[in-house]
């Protein structure tokens, strides 16, 4: 016979047999209200440079100090925060990395990713959110001037072209692999929102063929144009500059890259946009999408859920659309159909004309 348990709603502890079940605590609130104490110190660390300085050898708060120009103190106290949140390893008053630290935050690092604290810790991102976001909950979007993350050449777009390109170059090989990109024929490519360029480059590089035309803001472009000189495919990268939703693409594109645009609109505005791609491609042709892809609940899974908070905060009507809204806003723009594909952080999306 089995004992079924009931907490009670007031203490949490269970009734009727098993093990008592811990009453709540307040430790995640506080860890909640707290957060953007991590956010300043891994900022503070990266603009230090304090994990490479460790990785050379420097590991005593004396040294660390010396070797970045910092108080000792200063340090001492950061570095023991890292330990604490593991980042850091302490032993006998020496410091090390912890393996993430390693593989992504030492400068010589090939995965080396500090760079995108100047997007993701900016302050154009985090005005967002600090002290204003209150606000954006109440009128249902940004309180950013203009039009948030979306003004016209907005400088935060040249710091996520610096810092981001390590983290996309994954996805950006799993979309190649996916579309059979080496064995094409003809590969014309359209990179909306190029951005850094990893996502048409990598077609560039895969197939001697394919010729790239990359679409984004004049203040943009210069960083995919100077990526694809130094991947040896200057000759086959071709410049878009200004809105997607204004510039002439041209026609007969073989495929169409959509990385991590479409969720800083809303549904009337991609679908605008799609019926465009749409009339790019040519017969048989395909869009794919790179995105924040949440299930039908928004609640899973989580990190993909909780993008959608990032466009309420930067954007007017943005969000992180399921896979059914996105098929609907696809078939709606005049393509037969669409699949989707998981990759560790984000979902691809092949839509096909």
């Amino acid at each position: 016979m089995t004992t079924t348990a009931s907490p009670d709603p007031a203490t949490g502890h269970q009734h009727g047999g098993g093990e008592p079940t811990p009453p709540p605590t307040p430790e995640r609130i506080f860890q909640a209200l707290t957060a953007y104490q991590l956010t300043a110190a891994m900022k503070a660390a990266v603009e230090l440079d304090i994990f490479t300085a460790v990785a050379e050898g420097h590991d005593t708060a004396a040294k660390i100090a010396e070797r970045t120009k910092a108080s000792e103190r200063g340090v001492r106290i950061l570095c023991d925060f890292l330990t604490v949140q593991q980042f850091l390893t302490k032993r006998d008053g020496s410091y090390g990395l912890a393996p993430e630290a390693q593989a992504f935050l030492v400068r010589a690092s090939p995965a080396y990713v500090g760079g995108m604290v100047d997007f993701l810790a900016g302050p154009h991102l985090v005005g967002a959110f600090v002290g204003t976001f209150t606000e954006s909950v109440r009128q249902g979007g940004t309180t950013m001037p203009d039009e948030g993350s979306m003004t016209a050449e907005h400088p935060m777009w040249e710091d996520f072209a610096r810092g981001m390109a390590v983290l996309m170059t994954p996805a950006a090989e799993a979309i190649v692999q996916l579309t059979g990109a080496a064995s094409m024929e003809a590969c014309k490519v359209l990179d909306i929102a190029a951005s850094h360029g990893v996502f048409g480059i990598a077609f560039a590089k895969a197939n001697p063929r394919a010729e790239v035309y990359a679409c984004d803001w004049r203040n943009v472009l210069p960083f995919a144009r100077e990526r694809a000189r130094r991947e040896g495919v200057g000759r086959r990268f071709h410049e878009i500059p200004g809105s997607a939703f204004d510039v002439d693409f041209g026609a007969d594109f073989d495929i169409v890259l959509v990385p991590n645009f479409f969720h800083h609109f809303d549904r009337p505005t991609n679908e605008r946009l799609m019926r465009k791609i749409h009339a790019a491609l040519k017969p048989g042709g395909r869009c794919v999408t790179l995105e924040f892809v949440p299930d039908e609940s928004r609640v899973s899974p989580p990190q993909e859920a909780a993008f959608s908070l990032v466009m309420l905060g930067s954007t007017r009507a943005g969000d992180a659309y399921t896979f059914s809204e996105y098929r609907q806003m696809f078939a709606a723009a005049g393509f037969s159909g669409s699949e989707i594909h998981a990759t560790p952080i984000q979902h691809i999306i092949v839509s096909h004309k």
